[in-house]
């Protein structure tokens, strides 16, 4: 049996939101279409999709917002827009920044611009870090929560005067967010407050929103018609976008308005793993609705417990594990969604307790 079909068989799932079935899925995007009188959009121009991009680019208090077909696209673009406007092609980038890790050298081998690793990959990057770069940048770009460090975030003040800072030395601030809906949760601010002061916005629309794919890019109306241009050049323009903007809309407010209890069960996660000392999250306190869990095995023998726990107890805990710096360590990563807010405590109480106990053994 694969891992996907391992995963399938289970009852009960600890990360993320319910996957439904494409069956299911499919049934609910056409109920919500019929409710809504949605008519297919051309090339980007519709009603549906441009009414979901204003409200996005309103939500977060930006002049525009434009849809792209992946994450990767969006953000290369953005940078390599900023870095022309700048006359600079270097950017700042965290290590463990998605760019670095997992575009396989987009942003190089399409010579959209160079990149500067900024900070310690075990931590976010500070206003001392900027400023100890001596060239001069075009962009900078700061990942709200840090996915790759366990969803860590610079305190309210630290990003203040990282936004200070760029503003003065007119160095072009992204946020990677991704997971910004979470971020907001955590910091206890609006969105817009946290979006406020960047120059451009990246967001997800099937993380943390559970849609089929997709991304939205927000800046000033000038900035986003050059992205437009650039994702045309680059196979962006896809022909009907319906799909993936329905995937995402119907369930737009509903994801939004739960964030707040994905970070409380993030809490309670947090204050019940102390009771599991074989389970180490970090980071130390909840900064964000997602954490990772440090595990005295190594990698292989992680995925052989998870699998094992999966076909005796229909229990599906993470999905992937990475090595850690220390042999026979490893790690995971838990995004608190639907799943962990739905299991009763006492019931989650026993996931864990076995999986502590497979992993003394």
């Amino acid at each position: 049996m694969t891992d996907a079909e391992l995963r399938l068989s289970c009852t009960t799932h600890l990360p993320g939101h319910r996957q439904p079935s494409p069956a299911q899925l499919f049934a609910a995007m056409a109920a919500w279409c019929e409710a809504n009188g949605v008519v297919h959009d051309t090339y980007g121009s519709g009603a549906l999709i441009q009414d979901f991009e204003q409200k996005v680019a309103k939500l977060l208090g930006f002049e525009s917002a434009l849809f792209c077909i992946t994450g990767t696209m969006t953000q290369a673009t953005a940078l390599r827009i900023a870095c022309a406007e700048r006359g600079s092609k270097l950017v700042a980038l965290h290590p463990t920044s998605h760019i670095l890790r997992h575009e396989r050298g987009n942003h190089q081998l399409f010579d959209h611009f160079q990149a500067l690793q900024i900070g310690d990959q075990h931590r976010p990057w500070t206003l001392d870090d900027l400023k100890g770069i001596p060239d001069q940048l075009g962009a900078a770009t700061l990942e709200l929560p840090m996915r790759e460090i366990g969803g860590r975030c610079p305190s309210w003040d630290e990003l203040a005067e990282i936004k200070d800072y760029c503003r003065e030395q007119s160095i072009h601030l992204h946020l990677d967010g991704a997971r910004l809906w979470e971020t907001a949760a955590a910091y206890q601010r609006p969105a817009s407050e946290i979006a406020a002061g960047f120059d451009s916005v990246y967001v997800s629309l099937y993380k943390g929103i559970g849609g089929m794919g997709g991304a939205m890019l927000l800046g000033t109306e000038a900035f986003v018609a050059k992205a437009q241009e650039w994702f045309r050049r680059q196979g962006g323009n896809v022909y009907q976008r319906t799909p993936y903007v329905v995937a995402a809309a119907m369930q737009f407010d509903a994801r939004l308005a739960a964030m707040p209890a994905y970070f409380r069960r993030t809490q309670w996660l947090y204050e019940t793993l102390r009771d599991y000392p074989l389970l180490t999250p970090n980071p130390s306190k909840p900064q964000a609705s997602m954490l990772h869990l440090h595990l005295p095995v190594g990698r292989e023998r992680a995925l052989e417990i998870r699998n094992q726990i999966a076909e005796r107890h229909g229990v599906w805990l993470f999905n992937g594990a990475s090595h850690a710096a220390l042999e026979n360590r490893s790690s995971v990563e838990l995004y608190v969604g639907d799943n962990l807010l739905n299991i009763p405590d006492q019931r989650l109480r026993e996931i864990l307790g076995i999986w502590s106990a497979a992993l003394a053994n």
